[in-house]
């Protein structure tokens, strides 16, 4: 059996230049620079019943992830002494906007070490410019 795989290869990168066309065509969401460490409020769109609110939530950024259309980011806060996080995906039409409250200085991209700390030792310092 000879099979001819250059056909393929060719299939294969047709197929991605067009999923990055379609991803810079329709995914143009103008959202501001933010980093791991930064403080952030996301405005979400919350549905209840024929009802549609804003709902923010703020926090500090502890990662981002992947890229193009899966790119997600995971915002942390500290609610009545208990940590809760939500992970948010980039494009999602869901987020109205975001608002980025404070840089953070970290050395990290993922700060996964604030799960850990509290009180004091969880503060992130600001990034002077």
């Amino acid at each position: 059996m000879n099979y001819n795989y250059g056909i393929f290869a060719a299939l294969k990168f047709e197929m991605m230049d067009l999923l990055k066309k379609v991803e810079s065509e329709y995914l143009t969401q103008d959202l501001p620079e933010f980093a791991a460490g930064d403080n952030v409020t996301v405005y979400y769109k919350i549905k209840e019943g024929n009802k549609e609110r804003l709902q923010p939530f703020q926090g500090t950024v502890i990662q981002r992830r992947n890229s193009g259309t899966a790119e997600t980011f995971t915002v942390r806060k500290m609610s009545g002494g208990i940590g809760v996080e939500r992970i948010f995906p980039v494009n999602s039409p869901l987020i109205d906007h975001i608002k980025v409250n404070r840089r953070g200085k970290v050395r990290r991209a993922r700060i996964f070490y604030l799960r850990e700390r509290t009180g004091k030792k969880a503060r992130i310092k600001e990034k002077r410019n």
